[in-house]
């Protein structure tokens, strides 16, 4: 057959084969002119898989990068309301636990817990029931399927409520956002710098001299500042949503002024960075308004921080809710309790493009009624892990894997099919546009086939939508021109 450069004749081309290639693989063009099979996965929630078979509150997740493996802190309530957290490993869409370990033996709650990717240890930050419930941390370090501690350390020696922590990865700290009901209720922060099994603090700033609760936090690495949101009790008309803008210098955190983000009754903040659009989302429940799960993308900006429209992405109550960022499939992630679904544990999957955020249809991973919700992003299996209270099921702590799938297809790189078997970096023959692929099986004459994520064909169009061709025999596919 005679060719004119890397094109023949009948419509096909030549490319270096970049892995092997399967005789009718759907194949992609590479930025580098090479060619590969359609690889990838579909969208997936594993089926909830208990952890603790104890009634559990306060579930609080952290993903540990050195030992590749997620800790979940919770209070055990049926063990005098303990501090416990236990280790799991995420196999595909599965997960399996280790023992629970104490790390605090009186009262716990407002658990939060952090990687601390510097000295590569997990931070508890918590209430201390059993110590005129003071604020307190402690230091964990992963081993196989346990976690060992260090000492705890106080950190605000009176009640602390609503603590929220965050890891500084600019400046390898710890900071934690609480409120300091020995002080008025303030809403009020701390840095914390982990070396070894131990964790020590500078002195504690007020963000907010006015009553505050429901704070959640995040790290922005792109302006690097800490931003907290919070309820202020005491606004007008009242119970405002607010956010304060930190930066940390050294072990101090100094803050920007109040912006509010809701002129109304916001509750149950929880913030998730977006690296890729380099904005902070945060998502909330609107008490105002039926409770409804709302978010807002934020843009840091020095010391403030300002925010685009409001986004309704459930219109039904969210009582208990957890964001977290996807990095692989740069989306935000927020996994709440479904009031309009007897509080099933569903996913809201959120795009940000410029100051806004669109959501996908939402996924339901447990049917079963979820509470104190807690999530991490595994980023070395690239899933997102939702800890929760199971109310269906004896309050056990339960764990589910959610993954968006991964794939190498993109709206514009498919060419058509191998025509043949190749092995890496041989030179491969593609049918392409407006050529016959004759080494098909499974198809309707008459019908528009579309490329799926993993290379498979459909008359359904996947996500991206990619049309293959039309199919003019069971065997035999002419290629979209």
């Amino acid at each position: 057959m005679r060719s004119i450069g890397n094109v023949q004749q009948d419509g096909q081309v030549r490319a270096v084969a970049s892995g092997a290639l399967s005789n009718g693989d759907t194949i992609i063009v590479n930025s580098d002119g090479t060619v590969s099979a359609v690889e990838g996965s579909d969208e997936a929630t594993g089926t909830p898989v208990v952890a603790v078979a104890e009634y559990a509150t306060y579930a609080s997740a952290a993903y540990d990068v050195n030992a590749q493996k997620v800790v979940i802190a919770y209070q055990a309530n049926n063990d005098s309301g303990k501090g416990k957290a236990v280790v799991g490993t995420v196999s595909g869409t599965s997960i399996s636990f280790g023992t629970p370990v104490v790390f605090e033996n009186a009262n716990t709650t407002f658990i939060s817990a952090v990687y601390d990717a510097n000295a590569q240890k997990i931070v508890i930050a918590y209430r201390d029931g059993g110590n005129v419930n003071s604020g307190t941390a402690i230091v964990g370090t992963v081993s196989g399927t346990s976690i060992s501690f260090g000492s705890p350390t106080v950190f605000e020696s009176v009640n602390s409520t609503f603590i929220s922590a965050s890891y500084d990865n600019t400046n390898n700290k710890v900071v934690i956002a609480y409120r300091d009901n020995g002080n008025s209720d303030y809403g009020t922060a701390i840095v914390g710098t982990v070396s070894g099994t131990s964790i020590s603090f500078g002195t504690a700033t007020v963000f907010a001299s006015t009553t505050v609760d429901e704070i959640g936090s995040t790290y922005d690495s792109n302006a690097q500042r800490v931003v907290i949101a919070y309820r202020n009790e005491l606004s007008s008309p009242g119970n405002n949503g607010e956010t304060r803008v930190g930066t940390v210098s050294g072990t101090s955190i100094s803050f920007g002024s109040a912006v509010t983000f809701a002129v109304a009754n916001s509750r149950r903040m929880s913030l998730a960075y977006d690296s890729n659009a380099q904005k902070v989302v945060l998502a909330y429940s609107d008490h105002d308004d039926s409770q409804k799960g709302k978010a807002l993308v934020g843009t840091v900006s020095g010391t403030s921080i300002s925010f685009g429209s409001v986004v309704t992405w459930e219109t039904d109550s969210t009582t208990y809710k957890a964001a977290v960022y996807d990095a692989n499939a740069q989306k935000v992630v927020i996994a709440y309790s479904d009031g309009g679904n007897s509080g099933a544990g569903t996913l809201a999957i959120g795009t940000v493009s410029g100051t806004s955020i669109s959501f996908d249809t939402p996924i339901v991973y447990s049917s079963n009624q979820n509470e104190y919700i807690g999530a991490t992003y595994d980023s070395v299996d690239n899933n997102v892990i939702v800890a929760y209270r199971d109310g269906s099921n004896s309050s056990e702590l339960t764990s589910a894997v959610y993954s968006a799938g991964s794939t190498n297809l993109t709206s514009d790189n498919f060419i058509g099919f191998a025509d043949g078997a190749y092995a890496d970096t041989q030179s491969a023959v593609i049918n392409t546009t407006c050529s016959v692929a004759r080494n098909q099986t499974s198809l309707t004459a008459g019908q528009k086939y579309y490329v799926q994520t993993n290379g498979a064909l459909s008359e359904t169009a996947g996500d991206p939508s990619v049309e293959a061709g039309t199919a003019i025999s069971s065997t035999e596919i002419l290629v979209k021109g």
